[in-house]
């Protein structure tokens, strides 16, 4: 009985040391699905992980190896990058930014055969599929509250209308003609910033007048500037245009350009564009009078957000506790990076 009683002992010894030497990993290797690498706010928020991998990694004392994979905007290729990704045993967590909002569940279906935790970011998993990949498998997401951009789009044009509405008003009717580049149909935070924009200007007593079907542009510049080239001709008349982010934004202004308006020159003509995302060439733009106003996505503070909380999954098997710096969601499974107004007034702060 005393040899057994021993042999147990010693075996809950040897069992309790493989534990602490399994807590004490001084390396984790942690891989990105990213929707596309040539988005503008996404490549802020890709800097960022890298960025605050090496800066968390010193105030843990671990070291964090980050890798990435493009999927080029192509489900289909993210599904396979996942599939590679899960076979590797080295993983340790996966950081995942949807190619498709409603695809996410191949993918998680992926990891959790693997055993392989993860996270979401920036584009939310759709409605329909948002308990099943997120809430159901204990799994988190970073982003950003979809309406509060488009609410602030707004809240700048209310502003501008109240400060001087014949500013706005080129053709004195009372009214703002506008225009309305959403990033995608079925994307969330795109048909938000799209409602919001103009439902928050319309309570705060702004008048507007909508001259065409809102404009889908993919989030791109090239495909806003070959639509705007066409809108433009159509309707002068525009006064105003709603971008639900930047890149869609300086494609609008590059087609205004070259018909002489918002050229940022003294004395030429130009109309009011409001985008979201404070990108550089934005940021530029406002500083050279070529563009109204941007709302701040903060990429880096999202980059940093997805580090922590995947660190913290893997060291302390949480989420959130410890993390009391970002506001936890009534979900209890998602936190929202805030949004700031970006206006001639404070672009150089």
């Amino acid at each position: 009985m005393k040899k057994l009683v021993a042999l147990i002992l010693a075996l809950m010894l040897a069992l309790s040391c493989t534990a602490v030497f399994a807590e004490a990993k001084s390396e984790y290797n942690i891989h990105v699905l990213v929707w596309k690498f040539d988005d503008t706010y996404g490549s802020s928020v890709r800097q960022g992980m890298l960025k605050w991998a090496e800066i968390v990694g010193e105030e843990l004392g671990v070291k964090i190896n980050l890798t990435m994979d493009d999927a080029q905007d192509n489900m289909a290729q993210q599904v396979e990058q996942c599939v590679r990704v899960s076979g590797n045993s080295d993983i340790d967590f996966v950081i995942i930014n949807l190619a498709e909002p409603a695809g996410g569940q191949t993918l998680v279906d992926t990891l959790k055969e693997k055993n392989i935790p993860f996270l979401f970011y920036n584009i939310p998993p759709s409605e329909e599929t948002y308990d099943s990949v997120v809430k159901q498998t204990g799994s988190f997401f970073v982003g950003t509250l979809p309406r509060e951009a488009g609410d602030m789009q707004g809240e700048i044009l209310a502003d501008l209308w109240n400060a001087d509405s014949a500013k706005l008003d080129k053709n004195g009717d009372g009214t703002i003609q506008f225009v309305e580049f959403k990033g995608v149909a079925n994307n969330p935070e795109a048909i938000a910033r799209t409602q919001y924009s103009e439902e928050t200007a319309r309570e705060l007593g702004v008048p507007l007048e909508m001259v065409t079907d809102v404009i889908v542009a993919d989030w791109d510049t090239t495909k806003a500037n070959d639509a705007m080239l066409s809108t433009w001709q159509a309707h002068k008349e525009i006064e105003l245009v709603f971008a639900n982010n930047d890149d869609m934004a300086m494609g609008v202004i590059a087609a205004l350009n070259q018909d002489g308006y918002n050229t940022g020159n003294e004395g030429d003509p130009s109309i009011a564009v409001i985008g979201v995302d404070a990108t550089d060439a934005a940021i530029e733009a406002i500083k050279a009078g070529r563009m109204t106003a941007t709302v701040k996505q903060d990429g880096d503070a999202m980059g940093e957000a997805n580090i922590r909380f995947a660190m913290n999954w893997l060291l302390n098997g949480t989420w959130y506790d410890g993390l009391d710096q970002y506001k936890l969601n009534d979900d209890g499974c998602s936190v929202y990076i805030p949004y700031a107004k970006i206006t001639t007034e404070n672009v150089g702060e």
